[in-house]
């Protein structure tokens, strides 16, 4: 898995105060241009682990991101096309970053160093690698390049 900075997206930053400010957590963000207009996709999280995100936070956080978004993009209000969503129950990791954001949480990784999942709560996260608290007690760092695949569990 890799870990690419949210940093690098231009929009991410600024687009992240205003969620932060409306008290979630910008997870991810796509801003595809589309034959003039623009489609923008965006991902939230509550800043509580053990709190899920309903259609009312979503209209929330789209109500604050489209003003800033339509002056960031230079663009009018029927040129910016948004969507905005939670990262769903059973999330698949895109990005390594994401780990900070769902501190917390219960997850798996499948890590290729011993073939198999790898089950806990995320302590703690960096640009190289993972914490988790393991359910039997103790902890396991891994490293971003031995997880093929992460996700939360929800049962």
């Amino acid at each position: 898995m890799e870990y690419i900075s949210p940093e690098k997206n231009p929009y991410f930053k600024d687009c992240s105060a205003v969620v932060e400010a409306e008290g979630f957590k910008l997870v991810e963000l796509q801003v595809v241009p589309q034959h003039g207009a623009v489609r923008v996709s965006a991902v939230i999280a509550s800043k509580d682990p053990s709190k899920d995100i309903g259609v009312s936070d979503c209209a929330k956080a789209h109500r604050a991101l489209q003003p800033k978004l339509i002056a960031l993009l230079h663009k009018s209000e029927d040129d910016v096309s948004m969507e905005v969503c939670s990262p769903g129950m059973e999330r698949n990791f895109k990005n390594a970053a994401e780990f900070s954001v769902f501190t917390g949480r219960e997850v798996r990784v499948w890590d290729k160093t011993v073939s198999d999942w790898v089950r806990g709560i995320i302590k703690s996260s960096d640009t190289e690698q993972v914490t988790l608290e393991l359910e039997a007690g103790g902890e396991k760092s891994v490293a971003y390049n031995d997880i093929a695949k992460a996700k939360f569990i929800h049962l």
